[in-house]
């Protein structure tokens, strides 16, 4: 008897449209991610005459782009892998790198959609434009900013096994970054803390949005926290791969 074995294409496909069907069962988390930058955009509407309104919407996107990455993306992996659920995929005809792109795709689209969110709600409440080319650069930034807090969601998993502690440790490193970016990052604890903060993975990918937002004015210091931000890609990436467990025991 011959075994029929199904393309990769296909089998990722149908992974692909499994994977976004649980996003949307679970719609509380994805309604979460996507509130938390809108409600503090329009708190922050008193900063627009202050930091401008690109800076605005970048600090309230990453605060969207943080929650998506380590609230979100973080906890999804720990608790399937906790279910069993890797364990069971990897027996599957399909390569295993396949099977963490089809989730970080569903986050991809995540990334574009709380993107859009902002821009609507900067457009209609704050009355914040951007031009052409700033929207569409911002997309790219939004992309790379989102990998940051994905791939530092994928080192605090790669690093704990137990869905709890991965759950703990997200909250912590959540809220320190709510600290740095409220606190550090406008400046409020002194010019030194707000220098380092503007380096932290916080702060450069704040710093890249902001200038994406206005291609003009893009300067050697967008370029260099681009460069930063690259970095801290790579480095969790690695981390978290390197030190992944498919099944929690």
């Amino acid at each position: 008897m011959e075994t029929i074995i199904p393309k990769t294409s296909t089998v990722f496909s149908a992974l692909l449209r499994a994977d976004l069907t649980t996003q949307w069962r679970n719609r509380r988390g994805a309604i979460l991610s996507l509130m938390v930058p809108v409600i503090i955009l329009i708190s922050w509407k008193g900063y627009i005459a202050k930091i401008g309104g690109p800076a605005t919407l970048a600090n309230s996107l990453c605060y969207g782009l943080i929650s998506l990455g380590l609230m979100g993306y973080s906890n999804s992996i720990a608790r399937d892998r906790d279910k069993g659920i890797f364990q069971r995929l990897r027996v599957a005809p399909l390569p295993s790198w396949a099977i963490m792109m089809s989730r970080l795709a569903v986050q991809l689209i995540m990334i574009l959609i709380i993107t859009t969110a902002i821009f609507i709600v900067g457009f209609n409440v704050d009355k914040i434009t951007l031009s052409p080319a700033g929207y569409l650069v911002t997309y790219f930034t939004a992309a790379v900013g989102g990998a940051v807090y994905l791939a530092l969601g994928q080192a605090i998993v790669g690093l704990t096994k137990n869905a709890e502690t991965v759950n703990s440790a997200s909250r912590l490193v959540f809220l320190a970054f709510i600290l740095i970016g409220t606190f550090g990052g406008l400046g409020a604890l002194g010019p030194q803390i707000q220098e380092i903060t503007h380096w932290t993975p916080y702060g450069t990918v704040e710093t890249i949005m902001a200038a994406g937002m206005a291609p003009a004015k893009w300067d050697m210091d967008a370029t260099n926290a681009l460069l930063v931000t690259l970095g801290y890609i790579i480095v969790f990436a690695t981390v978290g791969i390197k030190q992944f467990k498919w099944e929690s025991k």
